[in-house]
């Protein structure tokens, strides 16, 4: 019998779990489930307030007053605490490749960070374009973000037709770009800066660091100041999330792979679809396609579908032709564009962004339906674009 339900089911859920497509898989199924629930009868109503009101039955808000105060909602608490682990995460991973990984020197850095810099630096410039004469200013960083595990998980699909230099560009660039969204969020999408909570900050992360020079091993007391650190930083000014990038460079080299295994199904296959769930809990408009014309969703849209290809590609380009940096071995200009294509889908911090961006929940939404709406032309034509000619050396 154990024998069976080992075979059976635990080996199955096994490889699911660590294959790299079940991610993609997972969120995009949450999300349609979700945006399939929030416009149907009779439930939309009663689901979209399952995520939107507070605990204590009022409108749901994020309290900041007093000494002990947390978010106040199903969404909220996702959002401001449970998505922290996610970037606890992204931030161990992004440390584990600048210390042994594709960004470890500089020579094999330098591609990718000017990829992800013009990937976020175009998108940007088209959104102010579109936007600049109106009030939706502040989501320019919305098309500036890449989703990995989608843009990875697509790549997965096509098999052994991508070379894996092509694979290790597009991972080396989404974790530069994640860093790069990161940065955002702590300095344009904060509020009024608290100092006592800030100070509060700095001390946690001075005894940490104390910890780490006197090689103490890491248990309950390095993940109390972990949680400290997060309730400062919620109270600070500066995003809750960031706290968990701090925490994830304070954690000690040899503790990296431990952490990230513990972490990767957790955060991938619970966190991850609830937030997807929560996040896409949205009334659709009945103008449709009219919906997807304002100026805020033609700038979204044109910065990850148009603005990402375009930076990325024109970067590496001036790189490749100043022979400052080469392409990744095995990797085409034909490849390339395909991964660019790709770096548009935009989908969790893009969405995340929009959260942060409009205190309208209607410029919201919009904001949402225009990122999702990009990413599945991006998944879409990225894919047809490396199926149809990978396996060539075109270009």
């Amino acid at each position: 019998m154990i024998y069976l339900v080992r075979k059976k089911i635990l080996n199955p859920l096994k490889r699911f779990f660590h294959d790299s497509r079940s991610i993609g898989i997972t969120l995009l199924s949450c999300t349609i489930i979700s945006l399939v629930i929030s416009n149907m009868n009779p439930w939309k109503d009663t689901y979209r307030k399952l995520w939107s009101m507070g605990f204590d039955g009022t409108l749901a808000h994020s309290f900041h007053a007093g000494y002990f105060s947390f978010p106040n909602s199903l969404s909220l608490l996702i959002n401001d605490g449970l998505i922290s682990l996610f970037f606890f995460l992204a931030g161990m991973e992004i440390k584990r490749e600048l210390i042994d990984g594709e960004l470890a020197s500089f020579k094999k850095a330098i591609l990718p960070l000017a990829a992800a810099l013009g990937g976020m630096l175009v998108p940007a410039i088209l959104f102010f374009f579109f936007t600049y004469h109106t009030s939706y200013l502040k989501g320019w960083a919305i098309p500036t973000a890449t989703d990995i595990a989608f843009a990875l998980g697509i790549i997965s699909l096509l098999g052994k037709r991508i070379p894996v230099g092509l694979k290790i560009f597009i991972t080396a660039l989404a974790i530069i770009d994640d860093l790069g969204a990161i940065i955002i969020i702590a300095l344009f999408y904060g509020g009024a800066i608290h100092l006592l909570y800030l100070l509060g900050c700095i001390i946690i992360i001075v005894i940490l660091l104390i910890s780490n020079q006197r090689k103490m091993n890491w248990g309950w007391i390095q993940w109390l100041c972990g949680l400290i650190l997060w309730y400062c930083m919620y109270h600070s000014g500066i995003h809750a999330t960031v706290a968990g990038v701090i925490f994830a460079f304070l954690v000690p080299r040899s503790m990296l792979r431990k952490f990230e295994l513990q972490l990767h199904i957790p955060v991938y296959f619970i966190i991850m679809p609830l937030f997807a769930l929560a996040n896409t809990a949205i009334l659709l408009p009945e103008t449709g396609i009219q919906n997807l014309i304002s100026p805020l969703s033609i700038g979204i849209i044109a910065g990850l579908c148009i603005g990402k290809p375009i930076g990325i590609c024109s970067a590496c380009y001036l790189l490749v032709s100043k022979k400052i940096a080469r392409l990744p071995n095995g990797v085409n200009w034909y490849n390339l564009i395909g991964a660019s294509i790709l770096a548009g889908i935009g989908f969790t911090m893009s969405i995340f962004i929009s959260t942060l961006a409009f205190g309208s929940s209607l410029n919201t939404d919009s904001a949402k339906i225009s990122v999702l709406f990009a990413s599945l032309i991006a998944m879409v034509v990225g894919y047809l674009w490396l199926r149809g000619r990978a396996s060539n050396n075109y270009l």
